[in-house]
């Protein structure tokens, strides 16, 4: 979704929208893949008018636009969950996790008020104090954030850390992203076409940060967007425009073309 199917002002583009119906109308299953929280991403799914479920935190929720109903969950397991806060309680990072649709911290600070704003989720983030570093239910991802400069050296300190425990990822400049080990959007879109009975061949992802690295490499079609990372332009089939011009809006109209058809 961010800097892929939503412009820099987080919004989807008339013409985006009028792409996304157009293949809808002509058979295509779409289906929203992010990193956000189910009710984060669900109001976008509306607006285009989807009754697919929705891949969320990275994988970790597969849950229906509509209906609610929930198509896989793969949590974080609470013993990795709990010797997370209590190496952070220990270190002093800034982290948050996610229960149910509730997003906990520990207290507000910059990163959470920063994190609210650009997902429009105040409501949802819970402040609990100390109780915070002790985990109760499985989240299905950790997220912490930073300053852009400390990313990629708090990343591999942390895929060291936590090997085999945690997958780390990245969906900003300021977010290191934690999942149960073989999580991510491309496996979870493959549980989907399996039950769907689409072949990988059959798939066409576009995405541009790194936690979408995985579905664009190894899509039928993996698109990258012209502001994509350059990690996930060096695995993607073909490199459209940037979000703010449109660039899932041309890939998408691309394929309904009749010479597209023809190929």
């Amino acid at each position: 979704m961010d800097g892929t199917l939503l412009n820099s002002k987080r919004e989807i583009s008339e013409r985006t929208k009028k792409a996304v119906a157009k293949c809808m109308e002509a058979g295509k299953i779409f289906i929203i893949a992010t990193g956000r929280m189910y009710i984060a991403a669900k109001p976008y799914a509306e607006r285009l008018g989807s009754d697919e479920p929705i891949v969320t935190y990275n994988g970790g929720l597969i849950r229906g636009s509509k209906s609610g109903k929930i198509f896989l969950e793969q949590p974080i397991k609470l013993e990795t969950a709990q010797e997370f806060l209590d190496y952070i309680k220990e270190n002093g990072n800034y982290a948050q996790y996610y229960t149910g649709d509730e997003l906990l911290i520990k207290e507000h600070n910059k990163y959470s008020f920063m994190y609210g704003e650009m997902q429009g989720i105040h409501d949802c983030i819970i402040a609990k104090g100390e109780e915070f570093f002790t985990a109760k239910e499985r989240p299905y991802k950790i997220l912490m954030s930073m300053e852009p400069e400390d990313l990629p050296e708090t990343m591999e300190k942390f895929r060291k850390r936590f090997a085999g425990k945690l997958d780390v990822t990245s969906s900003h400049p300021m977010f290191l992203e934690l999942l149960e080990p073989g999580v991510n959007k491309w496996q979870a879109i493959c549980k989907l076409a399996e039950k769907l009975g689409i072949a990988k061949s059959e798939i066409m992802c576009l995405g541009d940060s790194d936690n979408d690295y995985e579905m664009v490499a190894n899509a039928g079609i993996g698109v990258a967007m012209a502001n994509a990372t350059e990690k996930v332009k060096s695995g993607a089939k073909i490199i459209t425009a940037s979000n703010d011009d449109d660039g899932v809006a041309i890939v998408l109209e691309s394929i309904l073309t009749p010479q597209a058809k023809e190929n």
